[in-house]
């Protein structure tokens, strides 16, 4: 039940039923990943969890003989057969008198800090991408991924769905892919910007920040109405450099003339969101985020294994594995 098949043979969704509290998401997560890998190593196989496998070759991977993703790969040809990835995606319920789309603008200018916090992906067919989320920048080959188009209400973007269902662009509301989208089967707002996390951890504070940033944006009179096509090209600018750089990133921060860094950017988030931590008792997610600010990322972490076998002498497919080993430890630890 806690699994599901995804586009090719070398890939498991892990699908959670609905949590109330982060300690109800801790103790699904490590068991379904110790159920999983267990299962897995009786057929010689190992588990990790991470936006890009830094040793897969995208062309030689069998893709899943469903439907729904033979579909995929008969619409979208090389671009589906590309995208190996694997990305960490967090629901979080939207009350029904409010505006799916207004909750949504409120929240999107502050993606890229999850992205960067998250980044796992520097490795892609074998080499240094020099990306920290190589995944973001695959997934941008796909329509209606990344940075959503920019909506006023739900009625503007039911509108552009209809649309899009009429002319034979899409079939289903579901496939607008988007970094952030409202769910088309659930009274959600999906964040699915973040890559996958190795350390559950990290994939607990992602999920926690992420639903911090709606409960607060479910609070205000009027959300997302600051929000505007300004707004959008900032947040743009931001996804690319998180993608591009992580934590170490500068981000334009709308109202402020100057770069912030993201130690900077993170202080604002805990200054706007910190009454709505008390509220959820998860104050402590702001100093795990800085942990992370300070230790480095999974993508960092990546990167130092790499760099260290190449210095012992070792070739670059050795060095790879030795990335994938470190990995597959981060992956089997618990919390």
């Amino acid at each position: 039940e806690c699994f599901a098949e995804e586009m090719f043979q070398g890939q498991i969704e892990v699908a959670s039923p609905i949590f109330t509290s982060l300690a109800q998401a801790e103790e699904y997560l490590v068991t379904a990943r110790k159920k999983l890998r267990c299962a897995l190593e009786s057929f010689g196989l190992g588990l990790l969890c991470a936006g890009s496998h830094p040793l897969a070759d995208w062309r030689t991977q069998r893709a899943t003989e469903q439907d729904h993703f033979l579909q995929l790969f008969e619409d979208y040809q090389r671009v589906a057969r590309r995208s190996l990835l694997s990305g960490l995606h967090v629901h979080v319920e939207i009350a029904g008198h409010l505006d799916r789309i207004q909750v949504m603008n409120e929240v999107l200018p502050w993606t890229p800090l999850l992205l960067a916090l998250s980044s796992s992906s520097p490795f892609w067919d074998g080499a240094d991408s020099g990306f920290m989320s190589y995944r973001q920048t695959v997934c941008d080959e796909w329509p209606r991924m990344g940075i959503p188009e920019f909506f006023e209400d739900e009625a503007a973007y039911a509108a552009y769905v209809a649309l899009l269902i009429r002319t034979g662009t899409i079939k289903q509301a579901s496939e607008c892919w988007w970094g952030v989208r409202p769910a088309a089967r659930y009274p959600t707002l999906e964040l699915r910007m973040t890559d996958a996390c190795p350390r559950v951890d990290d994939a607990l504070c992602m999920a926690s920040l992420f639903r911090l940033l709606v409960a607060y944006a479910m609070d205000q009179p009027r959300p997302g109405s600051a929000y505007s096509q300004a707004s959008q090209w900032i947040l743009k600018e931001n996804r690319w450099r998180a993608k591009r750089y992580g934590i170490h990133a500068s981000f334009i921060v709308e109202g402020y003339d100057r770069p912030f860094s993201a130690e900077q950017w993170l202080f604002l988030a805990q200054q706007m969101l910190g009454a709505t931590a008390q509220k959820l008792c998860v104050e402590n997610v702001f100093s795990h985020a800085r942990q992370i600010l300070r230790d480095g990322t999974s993508a960092e972490r990546q990167r130092h294994a790499y760099g260290r076998a190449l210095r012992g002498g070792a070739e670059v497919p050795a060095a790879l594995t030795q990335v994938v080993d470190q990995l597959l430890m981060e992956t089997a630890q618990e919390p």
